[in-house]
């Protein structure tokens, strides 16, 4: 489970607003570019980087029964299963009509899954990190699957 950390609020990370690499967030762009959202016509895109800097990135994909689409983080983690996986050690999100886009509910959930409570989450817009946070920060209560063994 993750720590608290703090509590329900979002802590940035002192000092580190606008360490992310330059590709990372190109790569998140990139993919935002891509997005097919006909219907909300919010383009979302998302990128993780592993420890040995191997770059994963997804766009949302929707479709016409609403639920059944796809999220930016969930298409980058399915990239990132098929390319091997791998330590996830930062992550990029951004929106195109919106700043310091976060990951929803459900993809805080899946990110959890392959990441560790202290890998670093840039929450992005048009221009760079708009502010960074840690999975932990996310998702202070996240379920593990640890739990189940």
């Amino acid at each position: 489970m993750f720590p608290s950390g703090g509590g329900r609020h979002l802590n940035t990370i002192a000092g580190e607003k606008n360490r992310m690499s330059h590709d990372l967030f190109e790569a998140a762009k990139t993919a935002m570019a891509k997005a097919y959202a006909p219907y909300s016509k919010f383009p979302v895109g998302a990128a993780l980087r592993t420890e040995d800097g191997r770059v994963f990135a997804g766009a949302n994909v929707e479709v016409a029964s609403y639920p059944e689409g796809w999220c930016a983080e969930t298409t980058a983690l399915g990239h990132y299963i098929m390319g091997g996986g791998g330590r996830i050690v930062e992550i990029a999100v951004i929106a195109e009509r919106m700043a310091k886009c976060s990951p929803c509910g459900g993809c805080r959930q899946r990110l959890a899954e392959f990441c560790q409570p202290d890998t670093k989450l840039y929450l992005c817009d048009n221009t760079g990190v708009a502010e960074t946070v840690t999975m932990g920060d996310m998702l202070p209560y996240g379920f593990r699957g640890d739990i189940l063994k």
